[in-house]
Order: structure tokens, then sequence, then C-alpha cells
């Protein structure tokens, strides 16, 4: 599933080409994404100029006057920027089409994305109860060593609960945890301050280097320019189980956490 970086790299992808323009057409071939696509969306967004293209989690928000059209990519989506006309292929079911002659393709062979409205003044209950923003402000030591305090969720889990924290999904909770020295297993309860401060500083700091990357390589992810992104190729330790860990030498160690592989170093996180 794509995360945050590969998310906040499509959006960056398609910003500069629908950004202050304004809507031609909206047109879906197949409503039957995770959720069905809104009828209303067409009569508040045609001939209307987009404010902001702008992301809250893994949902890209193209902003307009009347409300956000919320995009998310599921599983397999994609979002490509094509010239008007471009003929459609099987797994294209959304189309948002540009006066400026571009149109935005929704792309999703397993349909798991979903399109959805959240009218002006109001705040989808998919956004109600979201963390916030790892590279906000408000994403800091103090608010997550009291977020953490009571809590015997292992401190993996914990970073990517959506409640706690938006989009520290399972690639970069590894990376971040691994570069914290922090071990997964570990109860988020029982982590210092001292060390929180160094995890917060990780993944900021992971997060904001994957985007500059282009997101990490997945098998169904795609930049919205068709490049894939190369940050896979740096990894520490997601995928690296059984292999030799880059800092000490030692076999690092996989194991599963709520369904998802965790990889760590035994030696290095404590």
């Amino acid at each position: 599933m794509p995360e945050l970086p590969e998310v906040e790299t499509t959006r960056r992808g398609i910003e500069p080409h629908i950004d202050q323009q304004r809507v031609a057409d909206f047109v879906v071939r197949e409503p039957r994404l995770r959720w069905l696509v809104p009828s209303e969306i067409p009569e508040n967004i045609v001939k209307k100029r987009v404010n902001s293209v702008e992301r809250r989690g893994k949902y890209i928000l193209i902003r307009f006057d009347e409300g956000d059209l919320m995009v998310h990519l599921g599983m397999s989506g994609s979002l490509r920027v094509l010239p008007t006309g471009t003929e459609p292929a099987q797994h294209d079911h959304v189309d948002l089409v540009m006066e400026n002659g571009l149109l935005v393709r929704l792309t999703d062979p397993r349909r798991f994305g979903s399109v959805l409205w959240q009218p002006k003044g109001e705040t989808h209950k998919l956004l109600e109860k979201l963390g916030p923003e790892p590279l906000s402000d408000a994403f800091n030591v103090d608010y997550l060593f009291k977020a953490s305090r009571n809590r015997s969720l292992a401190i993996k889990q914990f970073i990517m609960t959506s409640e706690v924290v938006v989009g520290v999904g399972n690639i970069y909770a590894n990376e971040s945890l691994f570069k914290a020295g922090i071990d997964p297993r570990k109860p988020a309860g029982k982590v210092s301050k001292q060390r929180y401060e160094r995890l917060v500083v990780e993944i900021k700091s992971v997060l904001e280097y994957a985007i500059t990357r282009g997101g990490t390589t997945l098998r169904d992810f795609l930049s919205s320019d068709g490049k894939p992104g190369y940050f896979a190729q740096e990894l520490s330790v997601y995928g690296r189980g059984g292999e030799a860990c880059k800092s000490c030498g030692s076999t690092l160690k996989e194991i599963r956490q709520g369904q998802r592989a965790t990889v760590f170093c035994p030696r290095c996180q404590r």
C-alpha cells in the first residue's frame, strides 16, 4: 500500500497541473471503488476552480470553494497526469478533466481506493479522528510522550496508529525505530521521554528523505510521472530480515506484529 511519502509524492506530482485550474468534466467509468463515488461530485466541481491540492494522512484533498474532493489510492491505486482525450485502459476508473487540456486519471486494479466528497465546513468521518501530521509542529516529543503513557501496545504498532500520528506506515516505522535504536516490541508506555525525542526526530527525517527520493518503490506504485521511487534501495532494515545489520553486522531478525513484517537489529535496538 502506498504510504505517506508515496502519497505526498503523488500530490506534488499533480499539483502544478491542476492548482488554480478549472474543471471541465468529471468522468466516472467505474463508481464501485472501496465506496461508491458520490453522485453529487460533478455538480460541486465542474466549471469550478481548484483552490489548492493538499494532503491529510493518505488522502489527497483537491480543494474547491464548495468543499474537497478526497482521493485515496488504496492498495494499488495511482494518479497520472495525461492529455485530455487519452484513451482509458481497463482499470482507469475516474478522470478529473481540466480546462487546460490535461486530466488526472485514477487507475486502480483492485478498486480498494476511493474518491469521496467533503462539503465545505464539514470534516469527513474518515478524517475526524486522525492524529497530527508527522511533519507538522504538532507532532513533537511532548505530544508523543504524553500520548504513550500507560500504553502497553508495542511501540511500533503505537506509532502506526492513525489516531496517534498519521502516515507512519510499516516501512517507515521499521526504519525510524532502527535509526532511533528502539526495539519495536517495547511497550510504548515504557519508552522514556529522551528516547521519544530521538524517535520524533527520526520519524520526521526518514519521511522527509523518502519524499525527496520519490517514496518507496512498491510493486503496485508508480509516481505520477511514471517513475518509480528510489528510497527502497536505501532501506536499512525493512525487507532485509536475515541479512547483516548495516551498523553492527549482526543478523537482522524478522518477526510479525499485527500481521505485518517487522525487521530489527537485536544488538542496535533495545
